[in-house]
């Protein structure tokens, strides 16, 4: 199945809606100008479409295997990691000091989109050790980054993150892996750690695990939690790999779907580590590379959304049945498949303007240190990732649908997509996490953010009046709304009320500020065109759910209280 990289669509958006041009105008960045960030995307673009997306059928028909402690890759995904390390991609936005190229997180984000919808399963490798670079360059010693990133950067080692325990999932304060002092100021860890991704393979020279674990001394939960860097083969004294680490895969889960991608259970039995970060502050080290995770497992969703939006559309272009009144008898020419293709553009368009729009607002907070752009960046990860994931369920489904019954068939690949892609609501936190984040810690500014947005979404539509009132007057009803229900969650309800509609929320805002994105690009375009013509099927159809979410939002917890779950009697 073929995949085409949409970069007429990443130059529309970070031109005129999501505000690239006034992060390329920070010192910061402005050795990434719109014209280089073109450059830099076609070269991306062609990576994902020529190498990438012929490796994505095979490695789910040849999954990663464990043999004899040994994680091998399906065929081709060695060269092809090797590809993306030789054009520098897996340091894109690593700090150029260390060897990176220093590209702000908008440009990463497109890029990162295109591997996603190519092959999913191979950009998980080096979406981590991006995320571990960024770890690393605020939290660890000068010693450890530099013998660290620019191994990390190149593309020689590999990065993960190690959570989850059996017994410590989203609870990461429950998790029992234990860190001795090894009196040379190392390090020695002890323990399990489930649902690694990327926990081995055979693509690069070494793999740099982050682990959290305990101090001896470590006061209970997640105050206790510290974090070390632990390499699959210890560095030697001039940097590069020697001995093997006590460390080794004992397991790789049997999963729905991304099966070229090793997800691996991990025994460290007294493995040499570095503690990055202070004592019993791992989690906030920690979550500087979840932070960045969240928001690319929303990009990752967005990219298996366009590469299952691009094939629904040849599908319907070519597939002919029934009758249509004319034309060519298609059935894309069928109204209710036009409405699913253009329902399907319309969120995809949504989802990634929203996720980049974060992204830009992460590169303004890094090159101005504007708490506003923090506090923007902070608002708009819970629901950017999450948004991103559900867009990239809900299209991939539909173009199922599109496809009819040849969609429920393995053989055309659309079902490989729907597999793939439904782990990422659950990646770095799932939904519900996301949505309990942003009602109990993003709205505890007494709303100050979200009223930013909101009046953001405001001015959009009223800018849009002149030229499109009626979609202008939907959405600024809309983020009104939408302000009511936010101004009743600060103010009055409860906290169990806030949680029990959090995630409708969520949705609703996200569905609000797609909305101002759509009136943005319509706006932008010289003569009304597509663009206001996609705004309309976007502000007509999925606008008005955002009413529906609200209700729920401000349903609170009384029916859940009253009521215990119990399977149907016997």
């Amino acid at each position: 199945m073929p995949y085409r990289a949409p970069l007429s669509e990443y130059r529309f958006l970070l031109e005129h809606v999501v505000g690239y041009p006034a992060v390329a105008a920070t010192e910061r960045f402005a050795h990434a100008d719109l014209e280089t960030a073109v450059a830099i995307l076609n070269e991306a673009g062609k990576l994902a479409e020529e190498v990438l997306a012929p490796l994505r059928r095979a490695g789910d028909l040849a999954p990663a295997r464990l043999e004899n402690g040994v994680v091998r890759t399906p065929p081709g995904y060695r060269d092809a990691y090797q590809a993306i390390a030789a054009g520098g991609w897996v340091g894109a936005s690593a700090p150029e000091e260390f060897g990176g190229m220093g590209l702000p997180q908008a440009l990463t984000a497109c890029v990162h989109e295109m591997m996603s919808g190519a092959c999913l399963a191979l950009q998980l490798n080096p979406l981590l050790t991006q995320g571990q670079i960024e770890a690393l360059a605020e939290h660890a010693d000068p010693a450890i980054q530099a013998t660290y990133i620019p191994k990390l950067a190149s593309g020689a080692w590999s990065g993960t993150m190690n959570l989850t325990e059996p017994q410590a999932g989203s609870d990461v304060g429950a998790l029992r892996t234990r860190a001795e002092p090894a009196g040379d100021g190392s390090y020695r860890i002890t323990g399990e750690k489930i649902y690694i991704t990327w926990g081995d393979g055979d693509v690069a020279e070494n793999i740099s695990h982050l682990v959290l674990a305990r101090l001896p001394d470590a006061p209970p939960g997640s105050r206790g939690i510290s974090l070390f860097v632990v390499p699959k083969l210890l560095p030697g004294p001039d940097g590069a790999p020697g001995e093997r680490n006590a460390l080794r895969v004992v397991g790789l889960e049997k999963k729905l779907g991304l099966h070229g991608s090793p997800t691996a259970t991990m025994s460290y039995e007294g493995a040499t580590g570095w503690m990055i970060g202070a004592p019993n502050a791992g989690l906030a080290a920690m979550f500087t590379m979840m932070n960045n995770a969240r928001l690319l497992t929303g990009v990752q969703g967005v990219g298996i959304a366009e590469a299952a939006h691009q094939a629904a559309v040849a599908f319907a272009a070519d597939r002919r049945q029934g009758r249509t009144g004319g034309g060519r008898g298609t059935i894309d020419e069928h109204p209710d498949v036009r409405r699913m293709l253009l329902t399907m553009e319309a969120e995809v368009t949504a989802a990634r303007a929203t996720l980049l729009s974060c992204a830009a607002a992460i590169d303004q907070g890094v090159a101005t240190g504007d708490p506003a752009w923090r506090a923007r960046a902070a608002f708009l990860t819970p629901v950017a990732k999450t948004m991103g994931a559900e867009t990239g369920h809900h299209v991939s489904h539909e173009a199922i649908q599109v496809h009819g019954g040849l969609g429920f068939i393995e053989d055309t690949g659309i079902a490989q997509l729907a597999r793939d892609v439904r782990v990422v609501s659950i990646y770095e936190g799932t939904s519900g996490i996301q949505a309990a984040d942003l009602v109990m810690r993003k709205l505890a500014d007494g709303g100050e953010a979200a009223e930013a947005l909101l009046d953001e979404v405001s001015r959009t539509a009223k800018a849009a009046r002149s030229r499109f009132p009626d979609l202008a007057q939907a959405v600024w009803t809309a983020a009104e709304s939408l302000r009511e229900v936010t101004d009743w969650l600060v103010q009055d309800a409860e906290a169990e009320d806030r949680l029990a509609g959090s995630l409708a929320y969520l949705r609703a805002f996200a569905k609000v500020f797609g909305a101002r994105h759509h009136l943005a690009a319509a706006i932008a375009e010289p003569a009304v065109g597509r663009r206001a013509a996609l705004a309309g099927v976007y502000v007509t159809r999925v606008l008005p759910r955002h009413a529906a979410d609200l209700a729920e939002a401000r349903a609170g917890a009384g029916d859940l209280a009253a009521l215990a779950p119990q399977a149907m009697p016997a």
